[in-house]
Parts: C-alpha cells; structure tokens; sequence
C-alpha cells in the first residue's frame, strides 16, 4: 500500500497534455458536497488466484459495502492496471471535490474501518472458480464480505459472523449446473436492472475491479458463455436477459475463456440491453455519488457550427478516433494534444461517474474532441436490436448528447466480425432509422475496423473507417499501409477515417503523418464531416443482403 503522500507526488507528476479548455457557468446536476473525509487503498499488479486475488476480491466487495450510502472507499490502482485514470480522478476529487482522503495501508486497517458495514462473511472456494460470483451474488443480497478459507481469522477478527460457506456445495458441478442453482436460490431478489457479467481473465487470475459496483447494487453474478458451442450456456444466459427490465444494463465483461466481445454483444443487443465493460472498471460505487462541481457544463471543441457549409479541395483527408473507452487509452500519456484526435466518451457515466466525465472535459486540449457512442446510449449491436426497442434507446443517446455536447454519432456493429477484422456494415434497414434517430448529429461513423458502409442524406454523412491503426503495428508499416490506401484511392478528394486503437503512441502518429504522400491534411472529424459533405466521392453502400449477418444460434 503506498501512502496518501506519495500518491499525491506520482499525480504531480503526470501531464495531460496540454491546456484544459474553458466551461463557461450553466446548470449543474446537483450541489457537490465540499470537505468530505474518505479513505484510499492502492492495490499492486498481483491479480493471482493463489496469492493477490483473495485479498483484493474481499476488499473490493467491502468497497461495495461501505459506499452504500456515501463516498467512502476509494482504490487506485498499479502503473498497469486497464484504467489508468484512477490516481487522476482521485486527485480531481480532491481538488474540485474537496475530499480528504486517508490512506490505508493494509487490509486489516481496512476491515477495521469498514466492517461496520458488514454484517458477515460468505466463504467462496478458489478451486471452483464460479463460486466467487456466487458470494458476490451473496454479498449484494445479505450486505457479506466474501473470503477463502485462509482469510476466515482475519475478518473473524474484525468481529464478522459467517453468513453461507460455499465449500462443496458445487463440487464437481458444471458452471451451467452452478449458476442454474444460483439462480433458484437468488435470482429473484437481485436487481432486474442491472446484471454482473464478471467475466474478462480466466486460469490463473481475475481482476474483479467492478464487483464493487454489483455488490452495492445488488446484482446477480455470473459468467456464462455466449458462444453457441456451449447451448446450455448460453440458453441460461438467454434466461436471465430474457427476465431483465427494458432497457437493462449488462455490467462487466465476456469470459475471455470461453467466448468473444462479438457473441457476447450480439446476445446482449439481441434482447435490447445495455453492456457497460469493463470486467476491471473501478470505483463505480465511489463514483456514482458525486454529481458536477457547480458551474461546470460540457462545452465541446467544435470546429464548425452547424450550418457551416465547407467546399473539400482535391486533397486527402484523414481524420482520427479512438473510441475504446477513454480511459484506457493514452489520456495521460505525452503526446496528446499534438494530433486532433476525436474520444469516443462513455455517455452512461453521465449516470454512473459524472466526475469522471466532468476530469475528461476539463483537462481536455484543443485538439481532443468528444463523439457519442457506442452504437446506442451504451455499447451494442444495431443490427440485432429489436425494432421496437430501437428508438426508446436511441432517444436516451440523443439526450446524452445534447448533455455532453456532441455532434457526431459512432456506430459499431461486429457481429458478423471478429475485433478488426471481418464484416462491420450496417444494413440499410439500420442506417435509415439512425437517420431518423438523430436529426441533429451532423455525421456518422461507422466500423472498428474497416467496414465498407456509406451515405450521404441531407448534408450528413456515414463514413466507415478505412484503417485501424493497432498498436503492435510497427510505425513505418501503418506509414506503408496509409500511402497504399490513399495510392488506391486516386479519385480526389478523399475521405480516409482512421480508428486508433487504444494505448497507442501519440507522438508515433504524429511522425506517420509527417510521411505520408500528400496532398495530405488532417482535420477534425465535425470538419471531415462537413468536408464529407461537400463532395460524395464515396459509394453509397450498405450491407449486402449476400453478406454474412451474425453468429449462428442469435436468435431470441
């Protein structure tokens, strides 16, 4: 555990890249409570399931616990950890917040804080993995801490009564078999709003980081599989989405053993439902109880207004995107602020994590510029969402929108794909309601990686991304990649959109700009949108009915 002090050292330490852009006053959510006392825990990088994952599991769990009804635990988290925004936001709560954090050093210091808040413990058992969700399951419903055995003494300690002991109740049970039963038992007194997917690392780890946030809203945990290889699975999961509320949220993330994002997402969407990941997103429970600093509004970078009509010269126009989830991408790494560069931002933590919108904007440069997405007012597949829950979720992402002041809309639907590669278009049916959705956006864009749909309606368009830029790729081949592609595409102008993946390099990018063969311009994407407009040198196109459209076994 590293001390308050220190934390406060490392964040001086960071750069943001460049002057925070200004927000003049208007009306805020609510009044921020100033001169708060919370506490802080730093976890290292040890997520095994044999040394650092009990541990960091129970505490995770108490978080839950103890934010219940304020702020009061707060994590952040190693140098490597999936969100690098942690030591960040907790030195924006600090300094816009006024919260006064102690750091605890210590799991024992911990308990001795906060199992006030607990009224027992339920014991899990490490040799049968599920049973860790379970007594998060547990934990939500009868306000438990979940332990192994070997960290019986230490809560017992701290004067917690066992509450259940999942030791052989599931032995030699499938996970289906497991959570079946789960279900009978605890189903019906867990939130039928949100679900817990606490999926992501599987073997010899887990990284539970938002446990926290299924244990204060009472969630059922599990992490069934979407893949259709595994029917059983997947008709128990069918189950639960199929008994959730309209408009639910799906927490957490796929089993990375057991399925992809694209089964998972597809299932998801198949039933209209919202899937918020990450499996290790933190401090949900922490977050949530904050509202915007009085003052504070979104007031984006636009480049153009609305009505701005702009004529594109025969050139190449590349414009740049990275939208998988703004804070796990290079936010505080150097470089931002030399490349425009668009974010897609998560428009849910206008419910979730207001503040940490509120840190995005606020150290924002000129050339960050924020979009809506992912597809919805929260990740999903257009194409497999049912017709009749399309326009009540896509009213909410307008309303995200005019709240977070944004102007163009992303759109991904991989279904028929896998990660960067494969089929991401857009059926007509689809794109034509997106139309209809959004009045206001003055474009859309379409892919993850390079997908092929297009359209030009009244001065909007749909442009799909031409390239994704991984970061393994070595630079001199993104440098290769691009000037084949602007080499194949001799009709001027041309518009290339460009997905950058999260983590990479900023300054790298800046230096693959400096080499291509021009004339090469690179503009913001609401001015590559106008541009767009100005000239359809592109195809209109949509998926082709010959195309592959999903998964086998996608169907409600």
């Amino acid at each position: 555990m590293k001390t308050m002090q220190s934390l406060i050292r490392l964040l001086a330490l960071l750069s943001l890249g460049g002057a925070p852009l200004a927000h003049a006053s208007a009306e805020i959510s609510g009044p921020a409570k100033v001169g708060r006392s919370a506490w802080l825990l730093h976890f290292d990088s040890d997520w095994k399931n044999a040394s650092g994952l009990p541990e960091k599991a129970m505490l995770i769990g108490l978080q839950g616990l103890a934010n219940r009804t304020a702020p009061r635990l707060y994590i952040t988290h190693a140098d490597d950890f999936p969100w690098e925004i942690t030591g960040p936001i907790a030195e924006f709560y600090q300094r816009k917040h006024g919260v006064q954090f102690t750091a605890l050093k210590t799991a024992d210091e911990a308990l001795t804080q906060f199992a006030q808040y607990a009224k027992g413990y339920v014991v899990w058992d490490p040799a049968v993995m599920p049973t860790m969700n379970v007594a998060y399951t547990i934990a939500g419903l009868e306000d438990a801490v979940i332990v192994t055995p070997a960290l019986i003494p230490l809560v017992a300690k701290h004067g917690l009564k066992p509450i259940d002991d999942l030791r052989g109740r599931y032995a030699g049970m499938t996970d289906v078999q497991i959570y079946a039963e789960a279900k009978g038992r605890y189903w019906a007194r867990c939130s039928h709003d949100k679900l817990m997917l606490m999926g992501g690392h599987a073997g010899d780890m887990r990284i539970p980081g938002v446990a926290d946030w299924g244990v204060r809203e009472r969630m059922f945990f599990h992490d069934l599989s979407a893949n259709p290889a595994q029917p059983d699975e997947v008709e128990l999961e069918k189950q639960f989405f199929s008994e959730m509320n309209p408009g639910g949220f799906v927490f957490g993330w796929h089993s990375y053993a057991k399925d992809t994002e694209e089964q998972h997402t597809t299932l998801t969407s198949t039933f209209g439902l919202r899937m918020e990941g990450l499996q290790s997103l933190p401090n949900l429970s922490f977050n949530c109880q904050f509202s915007f600093t009085p003052g504070f509004r979104f007031a984006n970078q636009h480049h153009v207004d609305r009505a701005t009509k702009l004529v594109a010269e025969k050139k190449v126009y590349l414009a740049f995107v990275q939208s998988d989830g703004i804070g796990l991408g290079v936010w505080t790494k150097p470089g931002r602020g030399r490349l425009s560069l668009a974010w897609s931002a998560i428009p849910s933590w206008l419910e979730f994590s207001p503040a940490a919108l509120e840190y995005f904007h606020e150290s924002a440069t000129a050339a960050d510029y924020f979009i809506g997405g992912l597809s919805g007012p929260s990740y999903m597949y257009p194409n497999h969402i049912p017709a009749e829950r399309f326009d009540g979720l896509m009213r909410e992402a307008v309303r995200q929108m005019e709240r977070l002041d944004e102007r163009v809309f992303e759109i991904l639907d991989n279904s028929a794909a896998d990660g960067n590669v494969g089929n991401a278009d857009l059926t007509k049916a689809t794109v034509d309601r997106y139309y209809a959705a959004f009045p206001n956006v003055i474009g859309f864009i379409n892919g993850y990686g390079p997908a092929r749909t297009r359209d030009l309606r009244d001065t909007r368009p749909m442009i799909s991304y031409d390239y994704y830029v991984d970061p393994k790729r070595p630079r001199d081949e993104v440098t290769a990649d691009l000037n084949e592609l602007i080499a194949l595409n001799q009709k001027r102008p041309y518009f290339c959109m460009v997905h950058v993946r999260e983590s990479n390099d900023v300054n790298s990018l800046v230096e693959v700009i400096k080499n291509l063969r021009g004339p090469v311009e690179v503009v913001p994407v609401d001015t590559f949108m106008k541009l767009a407009a100005s000239n359809q040198t592109y195809m209109t196109r949509y998926q082709d009915p010959d195309d592959p459209k999903h998964f086998e076994g996608y169907t409600r």
